[in-house]
């Protein structure tokens, strides 16, 4: 961006980094923006300037990112037209896509030329579908090649997809089994300290619950992790992981899809992490 001209000689621009410089009549570079000119007009809309672009990107990500986790085919058109703002193309670039047969890291998006995917053979194609489909990593059956040959490639997603975790749902569950207690019995010194820890990592709380809603099979599952409905200032510990429909009713284990259980289990993981830790007494 070039430089705006301030008050007092000075000239600010916004930086590739998203914060205000400042340079003096001089032309040197200053490493803060003077006390002097923090309400000059200009200054004023550039820092206006920044807010807006840290939210359209952080906006451009969580809308990839539900392309994603709901395995969206996406029309290729709007590939290519988000493609033209920085933004959409950064948290576009190096993704897993599947397009035509061809599975491999999208690079580009071109009108004329059409996706541009390096498949795990280490080639280049150019592919013209009518979408594009942006699998989560739980379908991805050659995960593990794709991790090793992203990082030989020295891919970087903005959209944690590649190297996202994930949890394979077992193939059989014990009958009558409808909750995963694995992650139960955590303890939170206070109940606003689980529920910090939720609103930190994105997942609502609904009824004491920790919420994760997947899109998956043309219907809605939530996977809900319990976390306690006392006072918020009391003490609490974590329950089950269960899995339902909209409307309450319980979806058996068995009937849970692959992306639903990966995320409901990644969910209760990293609420679970933020527990309280006894340490280990020495001698004992």
């Amino acid at each position: 961006m070039g430089w705006l001209d301030a008050a007092s000689g000075y000239q600010v621009r916004l930086g590739e980094n998203g914060r205000v410089q400042c340079r003096n009549g001089k032309g040197k570079l200053l490493s803060s923006v003077p006390a002097s000119i923090k309400d000059d007009p200009q200054v004023v809309q550039l820092r206006q300037l920044a807010e807006w672009l840290a939210r359209h990107e952080a906006e451009c990500l969580s809308a990839v990112d539900g392309w994603m986790v709901r395995s969206l085919p996406v029309p290729t058109a709007v590939v290519v037209e988000a493609w033209a703002d920085p933004s959409w193309a950064g948290a576009l670039r190096d993704l897993v896509v599947s397009a035509d047969g061809e599975v491999g890291f999208l690079r580009d998006a071109d009108p004329e030329r059409g996706l541009g995917v390096v498949t795990v053979d280490g080639d280049t194609v150019r592919v013209r579908p009518d979408a594009v489909d942006v699998p989560h990593p739980v379908l991805l059956a050659d995960l593990e090649e794709l991790r090793e040959f992203g990082a030989e490639l020295g891919v970087e997603q903005k959209v944690q997809q590649l190297f996202r975790q994930t949890f394979a749902r077992p193939e059989s569950f014990p009958a009558g089994k409808n909750s995963v207690d694995a992650y139960s019995g955590g303890k939170f010194e206070q109940l606003n300290h689980a529920l910090g820890r939720c609103r930190t990592l994105g997942y609502p709380v609904r009824g004491g619950d920790a919420v994760y809603s997947a899109f998956e099979g043309g219907r809605v599952v939530e996977a809900r992790y319990w976390l306690g409905s006392d006072y918020p200032e009391g003490e609490t510990w974590t329950g089950d992981l269960r899995w339902a429909l909209e409307d309450g009713t319980s979806v058996p284990l068995a009937e849970v899809g692959p992306v639903a259980w990966s995320e409901g289990m990644r969910m209760a993981s990293t609420v679970y992490a933020g527990r309280v830790v006894e340490e280990a007494v020495a001698g004992q």
